[in-house]
């Protein structure tokens, strides 16, 4: 057998199309583009990459990005005051607060702080008890983004057995309510899981994210199940490769994801579409996944 590729580049010019027509009315209806602010806690590079292509990608689309940059040792007050100015400024409609936070700083003081209604990474209080009970809300844009690629490909979860590899509060656990919110039944695997293979091979639907390169191999997949690859790590060689060994499972898988190629290309633009959506997304739901 050979996997049919899920092509998230491919998905991504698609809903890039869409997502900058939405944009566009948002703008008319606002009077200025949605804007989204891109909090950052200190100096690192790999940072600075990420969010000079988010800002590029948000331009793109009609997006205003702004970038606020916070000293290193920023006292979690301090961190609570920036982001309440943000909740407070009419010209943002999202905040994205990068993680991880330095160790001195309290993730709790973001969660707490940040307005569910800018939340468009899904990461406050209310973000995360909206997604347990089922209701409307912003949600993690990894796991939009997995969303997507299944919807655009067709991939049926009602009554399916769905497997998540990995238990991240950004990936794994809400990938999981959100699988099980489409009446999948849902398995979550982690570091701890006994035999790992046992439970991988029943799944109709698996979806790896825990950064080990090759963690997935052929024999530990069903046949003809669907594989999503959220990993991303880069080799000796400086090779990206995901969390599945590609050749092997894709002559025993019915789809799967490339990395690169899969997830990646989709992540930002479901950042920037819940951006867009505002608060009319935790009215109705609409607007997480352009594919609804």
């Amino acid at each position: 057998m050979s996997a049919r590729i899920l092509d998230g580049r491919a998905i991504a010019r698609v809903v890039r199309a869409e997502l900058k027509e939405r944009a566009a009315e948002r703008a008319r209806a606002l009077g200025h583009p949605a804007g989204l602010a891109i909090v950052h806690v200190g100096d690192h590079a790999a940072s600075e990459v990420y969010r000079r292509r988010l800002a590029e990608t948000a331009a793109a689309v009609g997006v205003g990005a702004r970038v606020v940059s916070l000293p290193e040792d920023i006292k979690d007050a301090e961190l609570r005051a920036a982001l309440a100015a943000l909740n407070a400024d009419e010209r943002i409609q999202g905040i994205l607060m990068e993680l991880p936070l330095p160790e001195h700083l309290s993730a709790r003081a973001v969660a707490e702080t940040l307005d569910a209604a800018k939340d468009v990474d899904g990461i406050s209080l209310v973000s995360g008890g909206n997604l347990f009970l089922r209701l409307p809300t912003f949600v993690p844009s990894t796991c939009a983004a997995v969303l997507e690629i299944l919807d655009r490909s067709k991939i049926a979860l009602a009554g399916r057995r769905a497997v998540v590899v990995g238990a991240s509060d950004v990936v794994g656990k809400p990938l999981a309510l959100l699988l099980l919110s489409r009446d999948a039944t849902v398995t979550i695997c982690h570091r701890a899981t006994r035999n790992l293979a046992s439970w991988t091979r029943q799944a109709e639907v698996l979806v790896v994210a825990v950064g080990k390169a090759g963690l997935i191999t052929g024999d530990m997949v069903r046949p003809g199940a669907t594989v999503v690859d959220v990993g991303i790590n880069v080799g000796a060689d400086g090779q990206v490769v995901g969390d599945v060994e590609f050749d092997g499972v894709s002559a025993v898988a019915g789809a799967i994801t490339p990395v690169p190629g899969g997830v990646g290309p989709l992540t930002n633009l479901m950042l920037l579409a819940q951006c867009v959506a505002g608060p009319r997304l935790l009215q109705d739901g609409d607007g997480a996944h352009l594919a609804d």
